[in-house]
């Protein structure tokens, strides 16, 4: 049996998910000769504690008492400005890190990180769960077999069905940074090409607080690939049907649609359709749960030495370089064009 300690910063609403989700693994990964141990800091200590105690995990006082203990692994699920300084220590200490995205607030601010890491021969694997979700995973496939044609349109969707608290948005970086960021990083990931420019546009029809904090609670962007083929990305934080994440490929071939299935929070205008006749899902823990299970499964593999990472920090900041340009456009009311950097190795063309 080989045994992995992970070591788990951060029990708020995604890192509640992250532990429940690891201690669950630790029965199918059993099977496979794996056992995984979990330990556990927060700040907020009671609640940290309660967790711990509900999950069977050991409780540490500090990040430094965390990683001092020994753990195989880091999984950072805390807010993103303590991004940077908690994958510096992991990477210092020498273990595999995970860190839900973004690397950092902005592009920017990640630049530094990236160095560090590349600089000590760190191992990041940044979370972009979508990359983990069969749909996607058959949408990816079917492009790359040729199955779909050339490509002449993409439309992605996500919507949620509330906002987060004002409190979370006022520190999230915008919609399209916090929300739409997965987007991008899914086109990117699924397409093999480079989005290289944007142009967006958004409204406040919700709680006007939002607005207050300098955000939108809906907002759209026409993006350009790198070939010349056109997508759209849109975002709400108020889709009363229920949370809604989709994404179109529409080929010379064939079309194809992720996300739609018995739960799709849609309903047919069309006399006499009764799909989708689910209840549909509200939230995004919900909609990814098999997804965000899988990608923790797949670091667990990366802390072992037995996969490739699944999604480095330069993939999420590819990501983020696109949710900067959005938020660029989205307060100058012109396109943008996205500071790529170093492009990476585009795959088949969209375009014929």
């Amino acid at each position: 049996m080989k045994d992995v300690v992970l070591g788990l910063v951060g029990v708020g609403r995604i890192g509640v998910m992250h532990a429940s989700n690891i201690a669950a693994l630790n029965g199918e990964l059993n099977a496979q000769g794996i056992n995984v141990e979990l330990r556990l800091t927060d700040v907020a200590e009671e609640h940290a504690r309660a967790v711990a105690a509900g999950l069977g995990a050991e409780f540490l006082p500090s990040v430094e008492a965390l990683i001092a203990s020994g753990v195989d692994g880091l999984v950072i699920a805390t807010g993103t400005g303590t991004h940077p300084e908690l994958i510096r220590a992991g990477v210092d200490a020498g273990i595999p890190v995970f860190c839900e995205k973004p690397v950092a607030m902005n592009v920017a601010d990640s630049l530094p990180v990236l160095e560090h890491i590349r600089a000590n021969d760190g191992v990041v694997q940044i979370g972009h769960q979508r990359r983990f979700d069969a749909g996607y995973l058959e949408a990816k496939r079917a492009y790359q077999a040729g199955e779909l044609g050339w490509i002449h349109s993409l439309r992605a969707v996500t919507c949620d069905m509330t906002p987060p608290p004002v409190e979370f948005l006022a520190t999230s970086g915008g919609l399209f940074r916090d929300c739409s960021v997965h987007d991008f990083d899914i086109l990117r990931w699924l397409t093999g090409r480079e989005i290289v420019e944007v142009y967006a546009k958004g409204s406040n029809n919700g709680d006007p607080a939002i607005g207050e904090v300098g955000d939108v609670d809906t907002a759209l962007a026409l993006i350009t690939f790198d070939d010349g083929t056109v997508g759209t990305v849109s975002a709400t934080r108020y889709n009363g049907a229920g949370h809604d994440v989709r994404l179109e490929i529409q080929g010379s071939k064939r079309s194809l649609m992720v996300g739609l299935d018995e739960k799709t929070a849609m309903e047919s205008a069309e006399a006499g359709i009764a799909f989708p006749s689910g209840e549909p899902h509200k939230t995004f823990a919900e909609r990814f749960d098999q997804a965000y299970r899988s990608e923790m499964a797949a670091f667990v593999e990366l802390v072992l030495g037995l996969r490739k990472n699944p999604c480095t920090p330069e993939d999420a900041v590819a990501a983020s370089r696109v949710a900067d340009a959005a938020q660029e456009s989205l307060a100058r009311g012109v396109p943008v064009k996205v500071a790529l950097g170093k492009v990476a190795p585009a795959g088949t063309l969209l375009h014929k």
